[in-house]
């Protein structure tokens, strides 16, 4: 029962070859997924300006959030396999070190904004449109680090 969806193939499109595509269509992905979180958030500040309403340290979140971005995907996954040319500073080990410190900032930043969107919204039965905000900029830059970083191959062109 494991295994039943083995010899299941999606239908191939003949008219487009998206193995050639697939850096283009990734990147293209998870940057309209980083900047919707980004234009939601935006959004909630300027909707509701006053710090009753959105406290201006919920923006935190996202901060750490995009710091976790790019913290991720500075690492390429050979640097991190130990498969790249040069060691670096601290070689292998220090690529799996960075890595794992940019993913405990990005879930962090998804935990604490869900927690916003519980603990400051829900629960006082206010309007949630800012705390879900907080919460879908965060998920989507979540996503879209994913996207990025695991979506995209390393072949080298040349």
């Amino acid at each position: 029962m494991a295994g039943f969806l083995d010899n299941f193939r999606w239908p191939e499109c003949e008219c487009i070859d998206w193995s050639e595509r697939r850096n283009a269509i990734a990147s293209i992905v998870a940057g309209v997924l980083f900047f919707t979180g980004w234009w939601i958030m935006i959004d909630a500040a300027v909707v509701y300006p006053r710090p009753e309403q959105l406290n201006h340290a919920f923006h935190t979140c996202g901060v750490f959030s995009t710091l976790a971005f790019f913290m991720i995907n500075a690492v390429s996954n050979a640097q991190v396999r130990g498969d790249s040319y040069s060691d670096g500073c601290l070689g292998r080990t220090g690529a799996r070190i960075w890595l794992f410190i940019g993913f405990m900032l990005m879930f962090g930043s998804l935990i604490a904004s869900m927690w916003i969107l519980f603990g400051a919204y829900v629960t006082q039965n206010t309007n949630v449109y800012p705390g879900l905000a907080v919460f879908f900029q965060n998920a989507l830059i979540f996503f879209s680090t994913l996207i990025y970083k695991f979506g995209r191959t390393e072949e080298l062109w040349g």
